[in-house]
């Protein structure tokens, strides 16, 4: 039985072009690298503390991964076993989650609100995807893609308020534009999916949907807490001036002893809201002041002071421990402080050391 199950398997693949064979093996590689990256978003991205205020992002952001792992999964399943996956009813369902899924994920992030609909608001997000299971695969992949470039139009409006901060997220712009046109390129395949050969849509939608989630995990590991920095910025983007009436060269000016002078980043739990009540503004305020004049959110602003002033620390104390200087100036885990020093200065805090001994870096 063994011998026959690999007979089987090489006749199936032989019986491609070699090229196709190739574009299948990639498509198969990018399927597993899809499905563990759902499980490591999972459990690591989405349970951070970074959605505790954001509990419909972090439940849409799960459905979405979830639909595409389910997606990849029947891909596997016709491009290695020659299972019909593709044209069961649940496949169309999760075909039609994806976008309204991501949608939903996006709008407490890109617009600082949550999305709660009205019922008929709902209704409408939801009959596509309640109806599917009716629809025959040659009506619902072009349906299904046309739906989801409408989702996609809506995205680059939300995305286009974000772009006076388009310098600060500029690597990740790139990465994530990127996948807006995979997700293009994607729709425009869909609705011409007819008329493709057998299985080439199918490969290359597996393909697609890999390389999204590999961006995807590029730009989470250039900025770990991206969810966080654009929801503060759409915040500061999207609410009237709150500083009107705020002096606001005095209080940065302020903002900058506290910092400096009182070395307040130092505590842990230095919070947005904990600052503003020092300086006597509101969190709002805070937020808009430190996004409009210095250019930044408040985390990577804090992050910044943090790590400016462990890079002084390093140098200053060279008996003193990598984890022992993180803590000194205010990071609560050595993860963390491994992780903002790698993202502002490109490096590990023990090769800064290592490299200003050397006198490569300067002060």
């Amino acid at each position: 039985m063994r011998v026959d199950c690999r007979v089987g398997l090489s006749s199936r693949f032989l019986a491609f072009p070699r090229k196709m064979a190739v574009m299948i093996s990639l498509a198969l590689l990018l399927i597993g690298f899809s499905v563990v990256s759902a499980l490591l978003l999972t459990v690591t991205h989405f349970r951070t503390a970074n959605y505790s205020e954001q509990p419909v992002a972090r439940n849409m952001g799960l459905s979405l991964v979830a639909a595409l792992a389910g997606l990849q999964i029947a891909h596997w399943g016709w491009l290695y076993l020659d299972r019909t996956w593709i044209d069961t009813g649940l496949y169309r369902m999760l075909l039609f989650t994806v976008a309204p899924a991501f949608w939903a994920f996006s709008q407490p992030l890109l617009k600082a609100q949550t999305f709660v609909g009205s019922n008929s608001r709902t209704i409408i997000h939801a009959l596509p995807i309640a109806i599917a299971p009716w629809l025959g695969r040659d009506l619902a992949l072009p349906l299904a893609f046309v739906i989801g470039a409408g989702y996609l139009l809506a995205l680059a409006r939300d995305v286009h308020h974000l772009r006076m901060q388009r310098d600060e997220y500029a690597q990740e712009i790139v990465l994530l534009g990127t996948i807006f046109v995979i997700a293009v390129g994607v729709a425009l395949l869909g609705v011409l999916q007819t008329h493709l050969p057998d299985k080439l849509f199918f490969i290359l939608y597996a393909m697609a949907i890999g390389l999204a989630f590999l961006l995807v995990q590029m730009a989470l590991g250039l900025r770990p807490q991206l969810s966080v920095e654009v929801a503060e910025t759409a915040k500061a983007s999207y609410q009237n001036s709150t500083l009107t009436r705020v002096d606001c060269p005095a209080m940065l000016e302020r903002l900058a002893g506290l910092m400096d002078g009182e070395r307040i980043y130092e505590n842990s739990d230095l919070s947005l809201a904990g600052l503003a009540e020092r300086l006597g503004l509101s969190s709002h305020q805070l937020s808009e002041l430190v996004n409009v004049h210095l250019g930044k959110n408040f985390s990577r602003y804090l992050r910044e002071v943090r790590v400016a002033a462990a890079g002084r620390m390093l140098c200053a104390e060279p008996s003193a421990s990598v984890l022992s200087v993180g803590l000194s100036v205010g990071f609560s885990a050595q993860s963390n402080f491994y992780e903002a020093f790698r993202e502002i200065e490109g490096m590990t805090p023990g090769q800064y050391r290592k490299l200003r001994r050397k006198g490569d870096i300067r002060s």
